[in-house]
């Protein structure tokens, strides 16, 4: 019996240590009171004082801008480096792959001294041109692998039928790897733009003083301390994460449905 009750255990410290400081936080964004520790009563203000606050707004468009131009970068790049490795066979590919995972394997706080290096040495202005290559550069893997999973569960004959058929190479991609692909391409851009937006260190180091990325302006915020209007953000932040990422579920739940047999609909 008590070997049964471990899981339950688990999950029970894994909810608290998790979800209680959310919950906290949800909860004193809606405090009066100045201090964070201190409940004064329920109230709307913070929120207020964050819609009136210029440069987060400033910071929270950049990061959007960020964060899209650097996943949509990387979907072509790593899609393409996926298509490549999965039709070109060579000794090389498992070499080649481990490479391209590198950039995730290696600690944030080096490749952001790696990419001040290499751009002092271009002498290329620091702002939102240098974030996005950054950016990119470290999004790139989180595309490949999961296109490249995508890959290895495809049916190659599906493309040898379709030459087979007279289609060109750009017909075949188009009407036949593509939709096997595009889930993969889909998680992977979704979870590029997850970690271009919330991502601190690499930012910090290849920013300039005219740029600000809505986690640079939080962590210098939380220098003074916390606040409730910085309660209030991470707030609107998470309520716009569970949507996308409900949207995501919805979306992904009738597409399935709607490639099961017509009697099995009902199961």
């Amino acid at each position: 019996m008590r070997t049964k009750k471990w899981p339950f255990v688990y999950v029970g410290l894994v909810t608290v240590l998790t979800y209680v400081p959310i919950l906290l936080t949800v909860v004193y964004s809606f405090n009066e009171s100045k201090i964070s520790s201190v409940w004064g009563g329920f109230s709307l203000r913070w929120y207020g004082e964050l819609l009136r606050d210029r440069d987060l707004r400033e910071a929270l468009v950049n990061s959007l801008i960020l964060a899209l131009f650097s996943c949509l970068a990387a979907a072509v790049i790593g899609t393409t480096g996926a298509i490549g490795m999965y039709r070109k066979k060579s000794r090389l590919n498992e070499a080649v792959a481990m490479v391209s995972m590198l950039p995730i394997m290696i600690p944030e706080i080096i490749l952001g001294m790696v990419f001040l290096s290499v751009f002092s040495l271009m002498n290329l202005p620091f702002g939102m041109v240098t974030l996005v290559i950054a950016h990119t550069a470290f999004c790139i893997p989180y595309v490949y692998s999961m296109v490249s999973t995508r890959l290895v569960g495809m049916d190659k004959s599906l493309e040898e039928a379709a030459m087979d058929l007279g289609a060109g190479p750009f017909r075949v991609f188009w009407d036949v790897t593509f939709p096997a692909i595009a889930p993969g391409i889909l998680s992977g851009v979704m979870l590029s733009f997850a970690m271009s937006f919330d991502d601190v260190v690499i930012s910090i180091f290849v920013t300039g003083s005219r740029v600000n990325t809505l986690p640079v302006k939080i962590y210098t915020k939380l220098k003074t301390g916390v606040t409730p209007e910085i309660n209030a953000l991470a707030t609107v932040l998470l309520a716009v994460t569970v949507l996308l990422l409900a949207g995501a579920a919805l979306v992904g739940r009738q597409k399935r449905r709607r490639e099961l047999p017509p009697g099995e609909h009902s199961i």
